[in-house]
């Protein structure tokens, strides 16, 4: 009889461990497919700190996603570029927001990565240009980059790509972050620090116009340390994957337009994301920029998509180009 019983209970907990396991692999499907077949029910997509663009735009993605692919998503505030990278090799999330030289970083071992190089990481596509501001205000009385030596100034959140953007800009002034009092801030962080005079400047690399900064307005005259011709044209020699830009008149309240740099932003994804989830996001996404209620949004082209992606493009991403007939460029 206890023989039997137990037969019995040995039977019931294989039957209840195959069901707990079945159960496992129906949660992982959900969570983006095997990485070969199988669109995902549900897709976190890593962005940056609330003050930045990355969240509301990320937020607005979210929804496209949602409404066009079928995929429930969620936009998830964070560090930014470096931290997000990081977190799609751990497995934490599945899309995210960085800055192209991040990325290349990460791939490359370089920088931030040195120790850590991650490859599991693809690219989606490139989105839009990403603004190196130096923020300040007038009452400051800092007009040039080489006025920040001795102050204190923010560069950005730990894992973020403006850190790594304000330690080359530095590079070229003949500075490090041994000149400067150097505050690890997130942009919400470095305008309260500048509306309470607990800091002088502050790098922030994003899409202009920046929320956080355009809060600043409300309260401070705000000027835009500008970044002159050669320092520019020598950083982008050394560091390829900088542009020129600037800040337009208008913007910030500014009276001129300010000369900076310019990196991209771009969308990027694990490996192991299946192909078809992949393709419907960045279909639904390149088709709908109509739908996504950010002013980027009218930067964001798919014949842009690839240029000066840096790192692979994912299975999924380039399916969709390739129907389009859109190819890589520099």
């Amino acid at each position: 009889m206890r023989k039997k019983s137990f037969l019995i209970s040995l039977i019931l907990l294989l039957s209840l461990s195959m069901l707990l396991a079945a159960c496992g692999g129906k949660e992982s499907k959900k969570a983006g497919g095997d990485g070969k077949s199988g669109k995902a029910e549900f897709i976190s997509i890593l962005t940056g700190g609330t003050g930045g663009t990355y969240f509301p735009l990320g937020g607005s993605f979210a929804k496209v996603i949602k409404d066009e692919a079928g995929i429930k998503a969620d936009a998830v505030t964070t560090g930014a570029s470096a931290e997000n990278i990081q977190s799609l090799k751990d497995g934490s999330g599945e899309i995210a927001f960085s800055q192209t030289d991040i990325a290349s970083y990460a791939k490359e071992g370089k920088e931030m990565f040195k120790d850590n190089k991650i490859d599991n990481v693809k690219a989606i596509g490139t989105l839009y240009s990403e603004t190196i501001q130096i923020v300040t205000t007038e009452e400051s009385g800092i007009k040039s980059v080489k006025d920040l030596k001795g102050k204190k100034v923010s560069v950005g959140a730990p894992g973020s790509g403006t850190v790594g953007n304000a330690k080359q800009i530095l590079e070229m002034y003949s500075m490090s972050f041994e000149d400067i009092k150097k505050q690890d801030l997130s942009f919400d962080e470095s305008v309260e620090g500048l509306q309470n005079g607990t800091i002088d400047a502050a790098f922030v690399t994003a899409g202009t116009p920046t929320g956080a900064v355009e809060q600043l307005t409300a309260t401070e005259k705000v000027v835009i340390v500008p970044i002159e011709a050669d320092k520019a044209e020598k950083l982008i020699k050394k560091y390829p994957y900088y542009t020129l830009d600037k800040v337009p008149v208008g913007v910030y309240k500014l009276k001129k337009e300010v000369p900076t740099v310019a990196v991209q932003a771009m969308l990027v994804t694990r490996e192991d994301l299946s192909e078809e989830t992949v393709y419907e996001v960045t279909k639904a996404l390149f088709e709908n920029m109509d739908k996504v209620t950010h002013a980027k949004a009218k930067q964001i082209k798919p014949e842009n998509a690839l240029k000066g992606v840096g790192i692979d493009v994912h299975p999924g991403a380039q399916k969709y180009f390739d129907e389009k007939g859109i190819k890589a460029s520099k």
